[in-house]
């Protein structure tokens, strides 16, 4: 692979709007096309939701995917054919691997509007016809100093990991052959990417060394790691 660095602003995100939910979509999706945004390794999907109270995704079908959730605010409650039914709090993290097929349904709870950050990752061959599963983990504490969290490792060599930073706090971030990080909250300043980056932006690594980011105030950051 090439060395690269990408940066990936939240104001160039597809944008998706029905009653009561906003999406914004970092990859093609849809009506939204763009060749050269299908996917990062095996990430083909990642999505930033809103929605208002009870409103949400009506059932429907998924296969051969890893379906990983991160609720920011709010609740959401999924239930599927497979007899799983569950309400996400933030703090957990949920995986729902399709496998040979699922039907499912997401929606915020009716006391309130949700926010969700969900990633559709391609499952293995080999797996993509497998029962499908569904488990929800809570989230190990991730609290300024911590460093950068673990939180799940849906199929091998993925992992997902978060990073709650205190202003002014610096980050390293580790080296792997694909690296994608999202910007849930907060900003970063002053880091080796020469260049600052605002909630909703992310920035994408191939084959980069370790690198360093550093908040401009209270900062929330999803990191993918694949192929490590």
């Amino acid at each position: 692979m090439d060395v690269t660095t990408e940066i990936r602003r939240g104001s160039a995100r597809f944008l998706t709007r029905s009653p009561g939910m906003v999406t914004h979509h970092g990859f093609s999706f849809g009506e939204h096309y763009d060749p050269e945004r299908l996917r990062f390794g095996p990430m083909v999907c990642h999505d930033d939701h809103h929605l208002g109270a009870g409103r949400g995704f009506e059932t429907h079908r998924h296969s051969g995917l890893d379906i990983v959730t991160w609720v920011v605010e709010g609740r959401l409650a999924h239930r599927d054919s497979h007899g799983h039914d569950a309400v996400l709090s933030p703090g957990e993290v949920a995986v729902l691997a399709a496998g040979s097929g699922v039907e499912h349904a997401e929606h915020a709870t009716p006391d309130g509007r949700a926010r969700f950050v969900q990633v559709w990752l391609a499952a293995d061959p080999e797996r993509a016809d497998a029962e499908p599963s569904y488990a929800v983990t809570p989230a190990p504490a991730a609290a300024p100093g911590t460093g950068l969290v673990e939180l799940v490792s849906p199929q091998p060599g993925a992992v997902l990991s978060v990073a709650r930073l205190g202003a002014l706090e610096t980050l390293t971030l580790p080296a792997a052959p694909l690296l994608h990080a999202y910007v849930v909250s907060g900003a970063l300043t002053r880091s080796s990417l020469a260049e600052p980056l605002a909630a909703g932006d992310a920035f994408l690594f191939t084959d980069e060394p370790a690198h360093e980011v550093t908040a401009a105030v209270p900062t929330e950051l999803l990191v993918w790691t694949f192929g490590g």
